[in-house]
């Protein structure tokens, strides 16, 4: 293969794994002028290729969508991890998922050399993906142009339709995608309100690219799970109650973090929480975490009051009782 035929290749191997490159950190990376980078991406667009470019300091270029999906350039792992991804999301619920996803995955194994089939039969024997249930279906392209902008870090517009069935436009930087409980969620900054927020992505109804690309902002692993796991903790639950604590609304806020969303302050020494769960014993860990010492109310409707009573005079009467004999 020739040195001109390699280059045109890592070239555009490079415009597939992100939205936009500098003209001069293409060339860098290349190790070539920028007059080179230009006629091999004329290469490119002679065999197909839809390759955008614009002009100025911070011109560049941008592989566009085409009428035909053209040849991609794949590593052996990003072909490997591509077949895996497609076996995890047949099982998912995604609009069309099983017979969209098995079609794609026959024609990337089909062309797959065997070593590879191997690896991939043997990650897929291993890896036991947690099924969504009988969550609500999402879209496959909601969900691809979000990653595209999570990845390339771009602002988008979205149309959302809240659980009151309120419509609405947000401007949003995308920063993560989880799946949680039976949904797929949205983790992003919303300029409008200027904070995280985290969005149903089978409520969002489409996404507008805008081009406009940002810095992402600072928010550790952990801080994603937690936001993640709390917005999926705000379904419709079978027990819902309100907490009223003694305890002003922002030392709240200082304690329990982003758990504290949704409270609100009932004056200016007290806070109403709302808590819930499938039954009174998930309920009963949000009031676990009420501060020592902070007296509260709840109103907790029957008869999950009664049973969390009689588990708590249980469990009264077990730690006034003498411990058992230490075992043999």
């Amino acid at each position: 293969m020739s040195d001109t035929t390699t280059r045109a290749l890592a070239l555009l191997n490079l415009l597939q794994t992100h939205r936009h490159w500098p003209g001069i950190e293409l060339a860098m990376r290349l190790g070539v002028t920028e007059r080179t980078v230009r006629r091999d991406v004329d290469r490119l667009r002679d065999l197909g290729y839809r390759v955008e470019s614009t002009p100025g300091v911070a011109g560049g270029y941008r592989l566009e969508a085409g009428s035909a999906v053209p040849p991609l350039l794949l590593t052996d792992d990003e072909a490997v991890t591509m077949a895996i991804g497609l076996r995890v999301a047949a099982t998912q619920q995604l609009v069309g998922g099983p017979e969209v996803t098995l079609t794609a995955l026959a024609k990337l194994e089909q062309v797959l050399p065997s070593v590879l089939r191997r690896r991939v039969n043997a990650l897929a024997e291993s890896i036991h993906p947690a099924r969504m249930g009988d969550g609500p279906a999402v879209s496959p392209v909601v969900l691809g142009e979000l990653a595209l902008a999570s990845r390339d870090r771009e602002r988008v517009r979205l149309r959302y339709i809240d659980r009151a069935g309120a419509d609405s436009v947000r401007r949003v930087e995308p920063h993560a995608l989880a799946p949680a409980g039976r949904n797929w969620y949205l983790l992003c900054w919303d300029l409008e309100r200027d904070g995280w927020r985290t969005f149903r992505v089978d409520r969002i109804e489409s996404v507008e690219h805008t081009r406009v690309l940002f810095d992402p902002r600072d928010i550790s692993e952990e801080e994603i799970a937690e936001r993640v796991l709390l917005a999926s903790s705000w379904s419709p639950q079978k027990l819902e109650a309100d907490v009223v604590m003694e305890l002003a609304l922002d030392e709240m806020d200082q304690y329990f973090g982003v758990w504290a969303q949704g409270a609100t302050a009932e004056d200016e020494m007290h806070t109403r929480w709302p808590i819930g769960g499938p039954d009174w014993r998930e309920a009963l860990y949000g009031l676990l975490w009420i501060p020592a010492g902070v007296e509260y109310a709840t109103d907790f409707p029957e008869p999950h009051r009664a049973e969390l009573r009689e588990a708590l005079e249980r469990a009264l009467r077990a730690l006034d009782a003498p411990p058992p004999a230490p075992r043999r």
